[in-house]
């Protein structure tokens, strides 16, 4: 992750992180980072963004759990600090006393508190960064999208980069492709969520908006006409997730645009949950099931199947996916490269991070809170596997 891109994070306090980090090692957990770092740049405002972005997520403890917690931290290492030596220090600076047995013997209240909802998490993610990093607001409904549009953000850069190219002479092959073959005033339908609504006035002094909304493959701009805007107005809100029917308007010179003629909130089909209680039956039976869920999709049904001795456990489409492929490869180590390709596709833009949170909440589901990786095993520098 790039520190310096993240929103309340200067310069001064990503050259003060990782020349602490280099000169005396890797921070061992979020209390050690608090007590090393000294530059009075890295304040409270700095550290909150580091733990809105995710910064910390392979310390533990959840995003909510140091949202609640870290102011307390850093004023009781700050006390200490005062306690320690004389005249003032900045809330960091505590360089002269970390080997102070006060502090090293410290111990730190964590209030303790489960993880933040899925789109609470993006959503901070968005806000620190300008873009998602453990997932988007859509994965879960990707094949309703895809099942419900005939265009996409992907799709549409296609077509302005073939564009290009044919017009210097360098394509001849976009008339052959039948997937790019979209024409100006065509009718589209799109998806995605809405991240800016600008609104204006025309010469009538009607009103029309300028959308962007962002699918899974980045923003579109939606032009709505105050014929159209007068009926869909109230679906223009940011973070609405809306399905957008209009014509495709190309232009040269210009990014492709879509004409919207209606904009509706998109209504996500929620997945049927079976659960079975396993509890009571003999080891063959559980045998078979087992092998019936390694091959299970939950594409054409729709059905996320959720097993655990004596309790529901509630897992995610991808922690599923992520469960199913270690499973299937059993005593094989997987990369994280790999593992992100397969589960989330090579179209998706985020990081390998994105595998270790949800290896994380995972583990937290299968393993409980004890953290001796009892069935995931993390291959350090390599991935993970399943014995």
């Amino acid at each position: 992750m790039d520190y310096g891109s993240i929103k309340n994070v200067g310069t001064a306090a990503v050259d003060e992180i990782v020349k602490e980090r280099k000169e005396n090692g890797e921070f061992k957990d979020f209390s050690d980072f608090c007590e090393r770092i000294k530059n009075s740049q890295v304040n409270k405002k700095c550290v909150e963004s580091l733990i809105k972005a995710g910064a910390f997520d392979t310390f533990g403890q959840t995003r909510k759990t140091l949202m609640a917690s870290f102011e307390e931290i850093i004023d009781t290492i700050a006390g200490s600090a005062k306690k320690s030596l004389d005249g003032q220090v900045s809330m960091f600076d505590l360089g002269a006393i970390s080997k102070n047995e006060e502090i090293q013997e410290m111990k730190y209240h964590y209030t303790v508190l489960p993880e933040y909802t899925q789109k609470e998490m993006l959503s901070m993610e968005k806000e620190m960064l300008g873009l998602y990093i453990t997932g988007h607001p859509l994965e879960s409904m990707r094949e309703q999208i895809e099942k419900k549009t005939n265009v996409n953000t992907l799709l549409l850069r296609q077509l302005e980069q073939y564009a290009t190219q044919d017009e210097q002479g360098l394509s001849n092959e976009v008339e052959q492709t039948k997937q790019l073959d979209f024409k100006d005033g065509q009718n589209v339908t799109y998806a995605g969520i809405i991240t800016s609504v600008k609104k204006k006035y025309t010469k009538n002094n009607t009103l029309m908006a300028f959308v962007t909304v962002e699918d899974l493959y980045g923003p579109t701009e939606i032009i709505v006409f105050d014929s159209c805007y007068k009926n869909c107005s109230s679906a223009l809100m940011n973070d609405n997730i809306v399905l957008v029917e209009g014509r495709l308007s190309l232009r040269e010179d210009e990014e492709p645009k879509i004409v919207a003629k209606t904009i509706q909130e998109f209504i996500e089909v929620k997945k049927k949950i079976l659960e079975l209680d396993i509890t009571n039956l003999d080891e063959n039976v559980k045998t078979k099931l087992k092998g019936a869920i390694l091959f299970f999709t939950g594409e054409k049904n729709n059905i996320q199947i959720q097993i655990k001795n004596g309790e529901k456990l509630d897992l995610t489409l991808k922690e599923f996916d992520l469960l199913k492929i270690l499973l299937q490869n059993k005593g094989k180590v997987l990369s994280r490269n790999f593992l992100l390709d397969k589960i989330w596709g090579y179209e998706f833009y985020g990081e390998t991070r994105t595998v270790d949170v949800h290896i994380r909440y995972l583990r937290k589901k299968i393993e409980g809170d004890n953290s001796s990786e009892k069935y995931i095993q993390t291959i350090r520098g390599v991935g993970y596997k399943i014995d």
